[in-house]
C-alpha cells in the first residue's frame, strides 16, 4: 500500500495553511494612507509622533482606520481619498508650521487593507513594480564638472595641509575654475614646493613605447608667472578627470539607495543610464514632491570652529539671533537651547570619512557615534586639534544644504589616529540615525532631474487584469487537458499545480519580492514547467500498469522513477535562472526572481503534494483493480 508517515502529511498540511495564510493579504487590495517620517536625523519617529497624529485627526475630526508605525515613519490608512486629502492637510499645517524649515515630511501612500491580526504575523501583500502599481519616474543628470570641482577642493585643502607640514611657504592656494593656483614668492620655494606635491601624489607604473615603465601622475603641473609673484598652475589630467566622473556616479547611486532604503521606500529602481545619468523609479510614490524630497536628503558632516569671543558676549549674539552676526560667522543654536557663534571656513568636511558608527562614550556612558576618517582626514584633524586646544570645535550635520549643531566640545589635546567621537545629549536612536546618514554619505555631485514622469495607478490596474486574465487563461486550458486525459489523476495534477501557484505568491508575498510585468511572465512559465513534472509521473504510471504492475505497485514505482528525470529536468532550468538572477538587472532580475522560486515550488507540488493526494486516494486500498488514470493502452495480439 501506498502511504505517507504522519510526519509528511503534517508538512504538507502545514505548508499548505501557511501558504494560504500569506497569499491572502494579496487579496484585500491597498488603501490611501498618509506617511509621516522625519526630515531630520535628530528628530525621531516615536510613540509620542503617533499620538500626537492621533490627536491632529481627532480635533479635524477625521476618521482613520488603524495607525502603523515602524522606525522609520508613522502611517495612517484612511477609508478613501478625500478623507486622504485632508488628513494631510491637516498634518502639515500642525507639524510643519513653518513650510520652509520642515521638521516632519507628510506624503501620500498606498497601504495593504490586510486585517490586522494578517498584518501581526508579517503576512503582507507583495510589492508591485512601477508597471504595475503606477508610481514615479525620474532621470537624473549628474554635474560632473561639480564633481571634478569638488575632487580639487579637496586637492587643494590636501596640499595646503601638506606644504604646512613640509614647512614650505607660499602665497596662497585656491581654485580658479578648474585649476589650483599655488603662489610663492621666489622660484627656490616654488621647486620644493613642485617636488613636494609630486612625491605626494599616488603614481602607477604604465609601459611606454619604448618598452620601458613610466609614471602616470593624477595632476599636471605647470609653473608661471604674473608680475612679480610665481605660481604653479595644477590640474587633473584626463584620465583622472575619467576616473572622477566614473566615481560620482557610482557614489550618487550608492548614496541614492543608502538614503530611500532607509526611508523606507520599497523596491526602489535606481540605474546608471550612459554615462552621466541615473534613472529613479519609485513604486507606489504618489505624492512627486516627496519623492523629490527623498532624492535631495542626504547629510554630510562639517567642522567648524566657534567664535568664542562673539558667543560669550550676549549683545552681539541677540544681534546675531536677528539675522547680523559678525562678519565671516554664522549663527546656530546648539541643543541645549543657547546660541552659538560659528566661524565660516570649513575644516573638514565628511567627504574624508570612510565609517560611522553607533555606540557609547566610553567615560560617560552616553549614545555617541564614532567616526573613523581616511588618512588625508586623519592628518588634517591632527593639525587642526593640536593648533587650537582650549578652543571650541563645533561638529555640523548638513541636510538639504542646513546645518544643525550636533555637538561643540572643547579641544582637549591633540586627536591623532583617525578616530573621532561625537556626542551631547543624544539618545540611542539619535546616535544609530546620525551614523546612518553619515554612512550614506553626500552626493559626489550635483544632479539635476531633467525628466519626470508619473504613472498612475490605472494603468497599472489594466495591466494586472492583462497579465491576470492570461494567467488563469492558461490555468485553465492546462487544466482541461489534464483531466479530459489523466482523468482522476488529471484533478490530482491540477489541485497539485493550484497549490502550487498558492506556494509561488505566498512566497512572494513572504519574501517581500517586487512582481513585474515579466514577473507574470515568468509565474505563466511556472506553470507550465510544473505541469510537466506531473505528466512524466503519471506516464511513468501508465508505462508500469501496461508492463503488468499491480496499481498500488504502478504507484509507487511511478513517482520513484519519476524522479530523477524530473530533478535533472528543474535543476538545469535552475542553474539558468540563477545566472539571469546573478548576471541580469531590472526586469531581467525580475523574471529570474520569479523563475527560480516557481521551479522549487513547482518540485514540492508536482511530487510531494500531489504523492500525498494520490495516497489519500488510493493508498488504504487492498484490494485495488484499477487506477483512473484514462487509457492504458496494453500490447496485444493483432488478429488476422
Amino acid at each position: 500500500m501506498n502511504r505517507y508517515p504522519l510526519w509528511k502529511n503534517v508538512l504538507v498540511a502545514v505548508a499548505l495553511v501557511l501558504g494560504l495564510l500569506y497569499t491572502l493579504p494579496n487579496f484585500f487590495g491597498e488603501v490611501p494612507a498618509v506617511q509621516v517620517s522625519s526630515v531630520k536625523a535628530t528628530i525621531k519617529v516615536d510613540a509620542k509622533l503617533m499620538s500626537r497624529v492621533a490627536d491632529v485627526l481627532k480635533t479635524a475630526g477625521i476618521a482613520d482606520n488603524g495607525f502603523f508605525a515602524d522606525p522609520n515613519s508613522v502611517r495612517v490608512r484612511f477609508a478613501d481619498t478625500d478623507t486622504q486629502l485632508r488628513a494631510k492637510d491637516a498634518i502639515e499645517k500642525a507639524l510643519n508650521p513653518d513650510p520652509t524649515d520642515a521638521t516632519y515630511s507628510v506624503a501620500l501612500n498606498l497601504l495593504s487593507a490586510s486585517p490586522t491580526w494578517l498584518t501581526g504575523i508579517h503576512a503582507l501583500p507583495m510589492y508591485l513594480g512601477l508597471d504595475l502599481r503606477g508610481g514615479v519616474h525620474f532621470l537624473l543628470q549628474v554635474d560632473m564638472k561639480g564633481a571634478i570641482t569638488k575632487r580639487l577642493d579637496a586637492t587643494a585643502a590636501d596640499m595646503r595641509s601638506m606644504l604646512r607640514d613640509k614647512n614650505v611657504r607660499h602665497s596662497g592656494i585656491g581654485r580658479e575654475g578648474q585649476t589650483i593656483v599655488v603662489k610663492f614668492r621666489d622660484a627656490e620655494t616654488l621647486a620644493k614646493a613642485r617636488d613636494a606635491i609630486l612625491a605626494s601624489q599616488p603614481a602607477a607604473m604604465v609601459g611606454q613605447s619604448g618598452g620601458g615603465l613610466g609614471q602616470k601622475v593624477d595632476l599636471n603641473i605647470a609653473e608661471g608667472g604674473d608680475g612679480g609673484e610665481l605660481k604653479l598652475t595644477i590640474t587633473l589630467s584626463e584620465a583622472a578627470q575619467k576616473r572622477v566622473q566614473e566615481m560620482a556616479v557610482k557614489q550618487n547611486i550608492g548614496t541614492l539607495h543608502n538614503r530611500i532604503n532607509e526611508l523606507g521606500v520599497a523596491e526602489p529602481v535606481i540605474q546608471q543610464q550612459g554615462a552621466d545619468r541615473i534613472v529613479v523609479q519609485l513604486p507606489g510614490v504618489q505624492d512627486t514632491a516627496k519623492a523629490k524630497d527623498i532624492l535631495g536628503r542626504t547629510a554630510t558632516l562639517e567642522l567648524h570652529m566657534v567664535d568664542d569671543e562673539n558667543s560669550a558676549n550676549p549683545s552681539v549674539l541677540e544681534a546675531a539671533a536677528k539675522g547680523q552676526p559678525p562678519v565671516g560667522t554664522e549663527y546656530y543654536v546648539e541643543r541645549g537651547g543657547r546660541g552659538l557663534l560659528i566661524k565660516k571656513p570649513v575644516m573638514l568636511t565628511g567627504e574624508r570619512l570612510t565609517d560611522a558608527q553607533p555606540g557609547f562614550d566610553g567615560q560617560t556612558q552616553e549614545a555617541a557615534v564614532h567616526l573613523t576618517l581616511d588618512s588625508a582626514g586623519s592628518r588634517i584633524f591632527k593639525d587642526l586639534t593640536r593648533d587650537n586646544v582650549g578652543k571650541r570645535m563645533a561638529i555640523l550635520l548638513i541636510e538639504k544644504g542646513k546645518g544643525e549643531v550636533v555637538t561643540a566640545p572643547v579641544i582637549r589635546s591633540e586627536i591623532g589616529g583617525g578616530r573621532v567621537q561625537i556626542s551631547g545629549r543624544m539618545t540611542t536612536q539619535e546616535a544609530n540615525d546620525v551614523a546612518l546618514l553619515l554612512r550614506a554619505g553626500s552626493l559626489a555631485a550635483p544632479m539635476e532631474i531633467i525628466e519626470e514622469r508619473t504613472i498612475g495607478p490605472s494603468l497599472g490596474a489594466e495591466n494586472i487584469k492583462k497579465g491576470f486574465d492570461s494567467t488563469v487563461g492558461g490555468f485553465i486550458a492546462i487544466s482541461i487537458f489534464m483531466m479530459a486525459y489523466y482523468l482522476l489523476f488529471g484533478l490530482v495534477s491540477v489541485l497539485a499545480l493550484s497549490a502550487n501557484m498558492l506556494f509561488l505568491v505566498a512566497l512572494l508575498s513572504l519574501l517581500q519580492a517586487t512582481l513585474t510585468l515579466p514577473g507574470i511572465a515568468a509565474i505563466a512559465l511556472a506553470l507550465g514547467m510544473a505541469i510537466d513534472s506531473n505528466v512524466l509521473i503519471n506516464e511513468r504510471i501508465r508505462e508500469e500498469l501496461r508492463g503488468g504492475s499491480t496499481p498500488q505497485a504502478a504507484i509507487m514505482a511511478g513517482y520513484e522513477r519519476a524522479w530523477a528525470t524530473i530533478l535533472d529536468s528543474n535543476v538545469t532550468t535552475l542553474i539558468v535562472g540563477v545566472a539571469l538572477l546573478i548576471f541580469g538587472s531590472g526586469p531581467v532580475r525580475g523574471f529570474a526572481v520569479v523563475h527560480c522560486l516557481g521551479i522549487t515550488t513547482s518540485i514540492f507540488s508536482s511530487v510531494v503534494l500531489s504523492r500525498a493526494l494520490v495516497n489519500l486516494i488510493y493508498g488504504r486500498r487492498k484490494k485495488l483493480a484499477a487506477l483512473s488514470i484514462g487509457q492504458v493502452w496494453k500490447p496485444g495480439i493483432t488478429a488476422n
